[in-house]
């Protein structure tokens, strides 16, 4: 994967850290999204879906261990890697964070190149070439990198919440997506949308790609069928 298609969420309330930090792995190429508080964190990780979280723990609003929970139980977020960057190096504050999720713990004061570094080591579960960005279903072949579908060979344009709604169902073939996991990944906190809205976007996409590719699960919610 190249570093410019790779997105890093950094969440403190220290303007000086966002700017260092994100300075130095902006430089590095990769691409970074900045966020203040922890609550403004967790809503960017939903609309971004980063590949590295960085979290202060202690933020105004909501404090990054309340974040990571939160973002553990978004299942689009689930192979995200999440590593603490803070200046409580205390074994209880460590725990804290490895019992919500956390991947990784990163004592500041750090050196910028030895925090690049770190998050070189964190990445590097990632597959180095473009495959991860790619989902193939058959004749379907998704590109979220370029934002482009492909089905029998033809190429589909669909508005972004489509696509977003797509990628998401069929990243997991035959799981059944609930509605409110479903509204929480593609929209977020961004928007107030209406019950109906999930119905009016799965039947566009039936339209597009054939009633069968979807599946409802009364009460419940969907899933993409393979």
């Amino acid at each position: 994967m190249k570093k410019k298609n790779i997105k890093i969420l950094l969440v403190d309330d220290e303007p000086d850290i966002l700017e260092i930090v994100g300075y130095n792995l902006s430089n590095e190429g990769y691409t970074v999204i900045t966020a203040e508080n922890g609550r403004e964190g967790v809503k960017k990780a939903k609309k971004e879906l980063p590949h590295l979280i960085i979290l202060d723990v202690m933020m105004p609003e909501m404090d990054g261990i309340e974040a990571c929970e939160i973002i553990r139980k978004n299942p689009d977020l689930e192979n995200t890697i999440i590593t603490f960057l803070t200046a409580r190096g205390e074994d209880y504050s460590q725990l804290a964070g490895f019992d919500a999720g956390a991947d990784d713990y990163i004592t500041k004061p750090i050196k910028p190149k030895v925090l690049v570094s770190k998050v070189k080591a964190l990445l590097r579960r990632f597959k180095e070439d473009d495959s991860a960005d790619v989902v193939k279903i058959g004749s379907l072949v998704i590109n979220r990198d370029e934002y482009k579908i492909t089905s029998e060979g033809k190429e589909l344009i669909l508005p972004r919440k489509e696509f977003e709604l797509l990628s998401l169902l069929a990243s997991k073939p035959g799981k059944v997506f609930k509605r409110e996991d479903i509204l929480n990944t593609v929209w977020g906190n961004e928007v107030i949308v209406g019950d109906r809205t999930i119905d009016v976007h799965i039947r566009k996409l039936r339209e597009k790609l054939g009633d069968n590719s979807f599946k409802t699960v009364k009460g419940v919610g969907y899933k993409f069928v393979d």
